[in-house]
């Protein structure tokens, strides 16, 4: 099968490209390298994919239509997944403009291209933080209400839209999948986990926005699988919670750090504008339509990444 993945130098695109190709799939990687991080670390990406298998390259920014709808063509994908995104929601909050463009307009441009180049399914990678502030947890997927409390998910929200107008429009299967706060080796360097590794590895403090907060931390193998549980195994167009179906205070978070880094100092500051207070999925028609299941707990998985962390601290 032909795959495409935009987006496929990031985080969760990398992993997922190293796992097809074991697979045996047909890997086709488009990304812009955004310098929304380091362009350097997701060339770091790309070579560990190399490592794996051969797969094709293409440094294309996914605004540019007439680009993306003649590579879609040259390429003629099965599956589309469509992992790239501008993320982050502190960011959003300054640059709002930016994910109107990246996280909306170009979502448009990959569903067009899709359906121009008769791709059989797109899979949209979409977020947690559609379902705004709600008290009531864990989130179901019906509980979007479209009240979300960041640029970021807005976007997100609009893309989902989308998705269901050029499912119309062009009759491909659209798989929407909301995951919930992805951690792991390789995490994006702006997450939580992440930036409180780096920092506790260079003894320097950490600091922690609010108090009480909790996500659903899921590992990047679990996130791994959902997407491909729903490219091989759903027939029909659907959304998704990808959690681990828990919930860890930061709180706990924090415990847990300590157990490896017992000097930890912490630098408790005022919550940010567009921070959600709990993510929290509900993965029961997950595990219903696909048979997922998460198999990392937390403990576990926090140990992959602190070791990988310290095996490869030049690489954060």
């Amino acid at each position: 099968m032909k795959v495409l993945i935009t987006g496929g130098a990031g985080f969760i695109g990398s992993h997922l490209a190293q796992h097809l190709l074991k697979k045996r799939y047909e890997i086709f990687i488009i990304d812009c390298l955004h310098s929304y991080y380091s362009p350097k670390r997701k060339k770091q990406h790309l070579k560990k994919i190399q490592e794996l298998g051969s797969f094709q390259f293409f440094d294309v920014n996914l605004l540019d239509r007439e680009k993306t709808m003649a590579l879609f063509r040259q390429i003629s994908p099965e599956a589309v997944i469509h992992l790239a995104a501008l993320p982050g929601v502190a960011y959003s909050i300054s640059n709002p403009l930016e994910y109107v463009d990246y996280d909306i307009k170009a979502t448009i441009n990959v569903l067009k291209a899709s359906g121009e180049s008769k791709a059989n399914q797109v899979i949209f990678a979409s977020s947690s933080s559609v379902y705004g502030n709600q008290q009531k947890i864990p989130f179901r997927e019906d509980m979007a209400s479209g009240k979300v409390i960041s640029p970021y998910a807005a976007s997100k929200h609009a893309a989902e839209s989308f998705c269901h107008v050029y499912e119309d429009l062009y009759g491909f299967k659209v798989k929407i999948l909301r995951f919930f706060t992805v951690y792991g080796p390789w995490q994006r360097p702006d997450m939580a986990i992440a930036s409180f590794i780096k920092k506790l590895l260079r003894h320097e403090e950490i600091t922690v926005f609010g108090k009480g907060s909790i996500r659903d931390y899921t590992y990047i193998d679990d996130i791994v699988n959902g997407i491909c549980l729903a490219m091989t195994k759903l027939d029909q167009s659907e959304i998704l919670n990808l959690g681990s179906g828990n919930a860890i205070s930061m709180e706990m978070l924090l415990s847990d750090l300590k157990q490896f880094f017992p000097n930890m100092k912490v630098n408790l500051e005022a919550e940010r504008k567009g921070d959600v207070y709990a993510t929290w999925a509900d993965i029961s028609k997950a595990n219903q339509l696909l048979g997922y299941q998460p198999q990392v707990d937390f403990k576990t998985g926090l140990l992959k990444t602190v070791e990988w962390a310290k095996k490869n601290e030049n690489l954060l």
